[in-house]
């Protein structure tokens, strides 16, 4: 039996604010629910990210060692995070810099359901802002820019953002799409037989 979590995900601290109703395995590893999340999002993991529970942290160590950073994420799941801390929220902090703050709310946890495909997307609301916008105020600043064609940065933002930018637009199907490359990439592979002598 296998056994899934559904996660509300929300972007702290923007407006409009950025919400992503998914399903995942609860035996996804947090670097797999981070490849979920970045494609949840719209994010292009060019950044570090650290899942948080309290004191807890679970990212990418610093390969030297030169400092107590997270924990590994590879090597622990969503089902034992939540098993050694009794969460129902997890805070995700992505791009350290620009402080992308999630909030994962978990809403229940069920069987799955035969025949379908995961990670799955349930909903979602709003536009993931771009990456290296500068944080929460410097999307603000992003967005006054694009809304007002007599600002002085409106030509620059345009054409820095490719020329058009929905904040309403959560942009589903690439979601789905991406959802789609992951659960490609994470299948078994079907065992080769051995060969007889």
């Amino acid at each position: 039996m296998t056994l899934i979590a559904r996660l509300r995900i929300i972007l702290n601290d923007v407006d409009p604010q950025p919400m992503r109703q998914i399903e995942v395995p609860l035996k996804l590893r947090l670097d797999r629910l981070h490849d979920v999340i970045q494609a949840a999002m719209g994010w292009t993991d060019a950044h570090l990210y650290e899942f948080r529970v309290g004191d807890a942290g679970w990212g990418v160590p610093d390969p030297d060692g030169f400092y107590d950073g997270p924990m590994p994420a590879k090597k622990t799941t969503l089902e034992k995070l939540l098993e050694e801390t009794a969460a129902r929220t997890i805070r995700y902090v992505y791009d350290f810099g620009d402080g992308w703050d999630h909030s994962i709310r978990i809403e229940r946890v069920n069987e799955a359901t035969p025949g379908v495909i995961y990670p799955r997307l349930l909903k979602a609301t709003g536009a993931c802002p771009p990456e290296d916008v500068g944080g929460a105020p410097g999307y603000e600043e992003f967005l006054e820019a694009l809304a007002d064609p007599d600002h002085g940065q409106h030509e620059d933002m345009v054409r820095w953002s490719g020329g058009s930018f929905d904040p309403e637009d959560a942009q589903i199907d690439k979601i789905v799409e991406r959802f789609e490359q992951l659960a490609q990439k994470w299948a078994p592979r079907p065992r080769k037989p051995k060969a007889t002598t």
